[in-house]
């Protein structure tokens, strides 16, 4: 039985996370983070105390973190005292999170990605193919949407989607946002020829796709040496 740790447990990653992890018979949870000032730290959801406390750490094998870059910041700390696996699902770092998060996967194996979904990581594997096959004269622009509260824009994996294009093709590639709604996540890449346009779409039906993916990755990451993993090495490699 894995010990489970969840941040940001009422959110609506966190809450989803819990739900799902709860009916999965490979984990046990064993803590429940939220943070400071939240009115529910002290209750309890389904048996376990919702805590304010990073310390917790300690008591899991492994810690799923869909919050905020200033959260995941912090937790990385303790991950590093404690050395505890992680998956990492939170976007919007900056450069110094992105650094700090770099070291601290020396010390611990971490599992980080914009999109945990199987389809995103698979088009993450095919785009560039695609960009160098159809050659200069396709222009490629990206759109992403999501829910009117999403707080970084755009999204991450669509900054995913648009560095690797950009690697194939040695050009800037333009990206939209829109943020409506309760959109959970949809990202569009056009190629446009002078006669043609490919648009390949991904749409997110429900959070579950990545929680699914996040509850695999948290399982993949257990007995794996220090270092900085994404979720194509979760879905390639045994």
């Amino acid at each position: 039985m894995i010990k489970l740790g969840i941040a940001g447990v009422c959110g609506r990653m966190g809450r989803r996370i819990f739900e799902l992890a709860s009916k999965d018979k490979d984990f046990e949870i064993n803590l429940a983070l939220e943070k400071k000032g939240i009115p529910l730290i002290g209750k309890e959801i389904e048996g376990i105390k919702i805590s304010s406390n990073p310390d917790g750490i300690f008591l899991v094998d492994v810690f799923i973190d869909f919050t905020t870059p200033e959260a995941t910041q912090a937790f990385l700390d303790y991950l590093a005292r404690y050395k505890k696996p992680a998956v990492i699902g939170t976007t919007g770092l900056n450069p110094q999170q992105n650094e700090k998060l770099k070291e601290i996967s020396k010390i611990v194996p971490i599992v980080f990605s914009p999109n945990m979904s199987v389809g995103v990581n698979v088009l993450f594997d095919i785009l560039p193919q695609i960009a160098r096959r159809l050659g200069p004269d396709y222009n490629i622009e990206i759109t992403e949407a999501h829910h009117r509260v999403k707080r970084d824009a755009p999204s991450g994996t669509a900054k995913k989607f648009g560095s690797i294009l950009a690697d194939a093709t040695g050009r800037e590639i333009p990206i939209h946002a829109i943020r409506l709604g309760d959109i959970v996540g949809e990202h569009t890449i056009i190629f446009c020829g002078n006669s043609e346009r490919i648009e390949i779409i991904h749409r997110a039906h429900s959070r579950d796709l990545f929680v699914l993916g996040a509850l695999k990755a948290a399982k993949w990451v257990i007995n794996k040496p220090a270092g900085l993993y994404s979720m194509q090495d979760v879905l390639l490699r045994p």
